[in-house]
């Protein structure tokens, strides 16, 4: 029986060790112009690897600022093109014809993976400017991601089908609202950034638990670097989701942690 016991607690240490060198992807982050000012690329590149990052998707607000990252730390950025020049954009971007010559400026001079983060919610999408960035990203086979509600979720897949989706936030929705999205749309991922429902003091919230079993290839973590401050937050950020994480099946902390991510850029 001790023996029994004995092995049991070497597993356990072995599970725990595991989850806290977990190497993680980072689905949502930003270095937009305010923190290239404040916090140099060199600078920003250390903290990323210092806390375990091995990649992460990067937009800014402009441009410039995920550019220079990737300079500083081509192994670990990802790109996005985000449809904002400057913050106060979030409601009018889709409005304004010149966010499109923007775009395709951009995407004709530097390589993306994804469009976004952009934020739009309901009929939005419905707008010209929103219709012809889908179009510019169907064009290319780019990722989106997308900040807004379920109806704008809903008429983004109407306008092409086969996207494939980044849902910032998980939505803001509870865990069973995620679950049927992500059981009506196959192509539907989500991210986990600026969630603060997901563990407590206890470990584990048990909704959460039960929807990433039952969804364990569609869902990933995130910081949402949104202000400077914020990279400051990336390692701590970094060790919460590892704790959390190793609440879970190994197999399916590796995926939340990198793996997701990893396939669903890799899918076309």
């Amino acid at each position: 029986m001790i023996r029994n016991l004995a092995a049991i607690a070497l597993i356990c240490a072995a599970g725990n060790a595991s989850a806290q060198e977990l190497p993680i992807f980072d689905a949502h982050m930003h270095y937009s112009h305010d923190a290239v000012l404040q916090i140099p690329p060199a600078q920003v590149a250390k903290i990323l690897r210092d806390a375990g990052v091995k990649k992460a998707l990067v937009s800014s607000s402009d441009d410039d600022g995920t550019q220079k990252l990737k300079t500083a730390a081509p192994e670990i950025v990802v790109p996005a093109l985000r449809p904002y020049r400057r913050r106060g954009e979030l409601g009018t971007w889709m409005h304004d014809p010149s966010v499109i010559t923007y775009l395709e400026e951009r995407l004709a001079q530097f390589e993306y993976e994804a469009i976004g983060e952009f934020h739009a919610f309901g009929n939005d999408i419905k707008t010209d400017v929103i219709q012809r960035m889908i179009e510019l990203a169907r064009e290319r086979n780019l990722l989106l991601h997308h900040h807004g509600d379920r109806e704008a979720l809903e008429l983004i897949f109407a306008s092409w089908p086969g996207a494939r989706v980044l849902w910032a936030h998980s939505g803001f929705e509870r865990p069973d609202d995620i679950a049927a999205m992500l059981a009506r749309h196959p192509r539907l991922w989500a991210d986990l950034a600026y969630r603060s429902d997901m563990a407590d003091n206890n470990g584990l919230n048990a909704e959460w638990d039960t929807v990433f079993r039952r969804f364990p290839n569609r869902f990933m973590v995130g910081t949402d670097t949104f202000a400077p401050e914020r990279w400051y937050y990336v390692g701590p950020h970094a060790e919460s989701a590892r704790a959390w994480l190793s609440d879970l099946p190994d197999d399916i902390a590796r995926k939340i942690a990198f793996e997701n991510a990893e396939a669903m850029l890799a899918a076309r």
